[in-house]
């Protein structure tokens, strides 16, 4: 009985402590200035987002808090991330907001990669995100048919993108005539030079950021939808058919769900491994309110902004399932993203 009554205590302090150490939370933020770093330009569907959330979590933090935002580009997230994760401080100040292919640069670039996603806390996701291929009303395609038989070309921003890696190994892999124009600094420059007639569309982008930046565009028809990048379709696109479409044998099926499966995690959000724990709780416990926060669901729907949450622990356990994939098909997957398309 000595043992159990001790091991009981125990459990009985453990409570207790980290009772009164979550209870502390609002305290510690108390009049607090964070920091969110984003990891894709200004202006951008990513930054629009991050902004968004950034004006209305400090609400569910404690009295006085601010969150500062800030834009640091490269290597699709990863040079943001690279420093987050070995520089930040380690307190719950400072976090990120990544685009979705950050996580799975540990498997396609791991030379540049100077972190281990699956040790970062993840705070959660405001939505799933769709990503769709869409072309100028006057392209010489309109519709994956077309799209087998004609090149297109298309504008992108970086490698680690979206943008730049679903038309790259959908070129390669499942023979769709996509030519890409990469180095535009985001969505709003490939937008300009798509309406100046540069580029003919873009190969990959998401719905949502279309919606926030340019509805004026889908109300005009003045673009094309063509091809979700994604298992299911949209129900605003139900005509649209998804990139599964296109895909011919089993392996074309695994690598484009490994491409495709970080969109569950659309937009997520970040801290460095080592904040202590029940920090974390708090912290994913604020996230969570925010998505329900009626005056932000208010400002996200002015914006043209999806809201479809999933929390900090779905997006671990996706993270870490896209990071036992087997080698041989992100062996394939990875020698499409370095072929350059050539």
């Amino acid at each position: 009985m000595g043992h159990v009554a001790r091991a009981f205590g125990m459990f009985a302090f453990m409570t207790i402590t980290f009772s009164v150490a979550a209870a502390d939370e609002p305290a510690f933020f108390q009049d607090k200035q964070l920091r969110l770093v984003v990891g894709s330009a200004a202006g951008s569907g990513y930054d629009i987002n991050a902004r968004l959330f950034a004006r209305h979590y400090p609400n569910h933090l404690g009295q006085g808090v601010n969150i500062v935002v800030q834009n640091q580009l490269g290597a699709g997230s990863v040079i943001m991330a690279n420093q987050i994760y070995n520089t930040a401080p380690k307190n719950g100040t400072v976090f990120g907001a990544a685009i979705n292919g950050m996580p799975t640069s540990a498997l396609f670039t791991p030379e540049v990669v100077q972190f281990d996603p699956r040790k970062f806390v993840w705070l959660g996701s405001t939505n799933r995100d769709t990503q769709i291929t869409y072309v100028w009303h006057t392209a010489p395609i309109k519709n994956l048919a077309d799209l087998m038989q004609t090149e297109v070309v298309v504008g992108a921003t970086t490698p680690g993108t979206t943008q730049y890696e679903y038309p790259l190994v959908a070129a390669k892999l499942l023979g769709l005539k996509y030519k890409l124009i990469s180095g535009y600094k985001g969505t709003s420059d490939i937008h300009l030079a798509m309406e100046r007639g540069e580029v003919q569309g873009m190969g990959s982008n998401a719905w949502l950021s279309l919606k926030a930046l340019n509805p004026d565009w889908i109300k005009e028809r003045r673009i094309i939808p063509v091809v979700h990048f994604n298992f299911e379709r949209h129900p605003d696109l139900p005509d649209v058919p998804t990139i599964f479409d296109a895909t011919k044998t089993e392996s074309d099926r695994q690598a484009m769900a490994l491409m495709v499966g970080r969109l569950e995690y659309g937009r997520p959000f970040f801290l460095p491994p080592g904040v202590p724990p029940e920090r974390v709780a708090y912290m994913r416990r604020a996230f969570d309110a925010t998505m329900k926060d009626l005056a932000y669901l208010a400002d996200a729907e002015r914006a043209k902004i999806d809201v479809d949450p999933i929390t900090g622990e779905r997006v671990s356990e996706l993270i870490e399932k896209a990071m036992q994939t087997p080698t041989d098909v992100v062996k394939r997957v990875r020698e499409a993203l370095e072929s350059g398309g050539k």
